[in-house]
């Protein structure tokens, strides 16, 4: 039998498909994280019991990696240690970082050997939700099960009766549970949508709950750490607001039932728990399917007691972080970034070293995807800005398929027409959508600017800017 992650909500009960839900309760104390963080080989239970542990790559010896929680303002220091069989590197995504620290190999430094060492020590401008992952071979070390939360707090948090973290991902696992290796690199899935799995974990669990009580409220915590799916999410038995995305607080909680998670986006949700004693909240993916739409549920919260009487008030908003507020826009420099290549593209060839290759030539070398013409990183910046200065860059996604951009170092706004969105650092850019963001270039350094679904990266979707200091 095929290994399957589903679990489908009928009649609005779950029907496992395999036998009750682990006990995947949020991260404990028993988990803070050390001054030492080990990559290195081992097992993890992502499958039920009556599956083999998964052979896998992890920080600490535990998928996801420990919880590092820092006060914001504060310094973070870790000693990387790499016991991996590949070179390694850390990024700590979102993080407006100093450039040195930010985990690029041949930009920042140079990837950390096998059994070698790095020191990362930088400190958090910004409270809320990040995470750390390799940013070499990410397409194969991510996939492994490399990737942990990083949780700046505020120094005034919101009033909750709990604080949990879900990292969400999606593995392609063989019928004994163990990671499709053979299936590395294959040039369907980096011309296609990306790597996308056959089982979903959430908290390195393939089943996942946490009890509740009625009128309970939680911050939960929504990280996407899948190298190419998008989770499409709604909320059942629960009253939710969203508080943040990708770290960053909102104006103003927006309600929310459903809501997109691309690859690398954070969502923190503010839940109130309505389902009454005995039911079960869940929080629920949705896929299209020839059939229609599938629900299953991702992790369930089955409810014993009563937290209080009602719920509490609507939340407010989180504090506002130090990010810069955009210059004047009118007359801020405007970039354009153009998406091209992939199945079903309209691609014919593009720039690789020092001339051009047609698309064949281009596959044959990995690459098959490409930004304003070129499919290789660039040995110049594609754009050089001033520090302080306000841009403003228009994308165009020419392909058949979604992109996540994301941005290294600063945190950027999308705009459409005069509105003014939120801060975010990751965007979802639908097939034959153009979109633009507007941010300040105020940390000095060369950035990179890439898609998130990661085969899309190191299949040429990547290129660099740099911000003088």
């Amino acid at each position: 039998m095929a290994f399957t992650r589903r679990r489908v909500l009928q009649g609005g009960a779950a029907i496992a498909l395999a036998a009750g839900f682990g006990n995947a309760a949020g991260f404990s104390a028993a988990q803070a994280a050390s001054p030492i963080l080990r990559a290195g080989e081992g097992l993890a239970r992502l499958a039920p019991g009556d599956y083999p542990e998964t052979r896998v790559w992890s920080y600490g010896d535990r998928v996801p990696g420990p919880v590092i929680r820092v006060g914001q303002g504060e310094r973070l220091t870790r000693r990387f240690v790499n016991d991996l069989p590949q070179p390694s590197t850390v990024h700590w995504h979102g993080v407006r970082i100093d450039n040195a620290m930010d985990g690029v190999p041949g930009v920042t430094q140079e990837a950390v050997p096998v059994g070698g060492t790095f020191d990362y020590d930088f400190t958090l401008p910004d409270a809320g939700t990040y995470w750390y992952h390799p940013h070499n071979r990410t397409w194969e070390q991510l996939a492994r099960g490399l990737y942990g939360p990083l949780i700046v707090e505020e120094a005034d948090p919101p009033d909750v009766d709990r604080d949990e973290v879900l990292i969400l991902d999606d593995w392609r696992l063989t019928e004994d549970a163990q990671i499709h290796e053979d299936s590395f690199g294959a040039m369907h899935d980096w011309s296609h949508a990306g790597r996308i799995g056959n089982w979903i974990t959430v908290n390195g669990k393939g089943e996942s709950r946490l009890p509740a009580k009625r009128f309970e409220r939680f911050r939960l915590r929504l990280i996407n750490a899948a190298n190419a799916r998008i989770f499409y999410l709604s909320l059942e038995g629960m009253k939710a607001w969203t508080v943040a995305l990708d770290g960053q607080p909102l104006d103003a909680p927006q309600p929310v039932e459903r809501l997109s998670l691309g690859p690398a986006q954070r969502a923190d949700l503010i839940v109130d728990i309505t389902a009454g004693e005995g039911e079960e909240a869940f929080l629920t993916s949705h896929e299209q399917t020839r059939d229609g739409e599938e629900r299953f549920a991702i992790t369930g919260f089955p409810v014993t007691g009563v937290a209080r009487d009602q719920s509490l008030a609507d939340p407010q908003p989180l504090p506002a972080n130090p990010v810069p507020a955009l210059g004047d826009l009118s007359s801020a420099r405007r970039e354009g970034l153009q998406m091209e290549g992939g199945a079903m593209g309209r691609m014919q060839g593009a720039m690789m070293g020092g001339g051009f290759m047609a698309m064949r030539d281009l596959a044959g070398a990995g690459k098959v995807w490409a930004l304003n013409g070129r499919a290789d990183m660039p040995d110049t910046p594609w754009i050089t800005l001033t520090r302080g200065e306000t841009v403003r860059i228009a994308m165009k996604n020419d392909t058949a398929w979604p992109h996540a951009m994301h941005l290294h170092g600063h945190h950027f706004r999308q705009m459409v027409g005069a509105d003014i969105g939120p801060l975010r650092d990751t965007l979802l850019v639908g097939q034959g959508e153009s979109a633009e963001i507007a941010f300040v270039a105020d940390n000095p350094g060369d950035w990179l600017f890439h898609c998130h679904m990661v085969e899309h990266s190191a299949g040429g979707m990547m290129t660099w800017l740099r911000v003088d200091a």
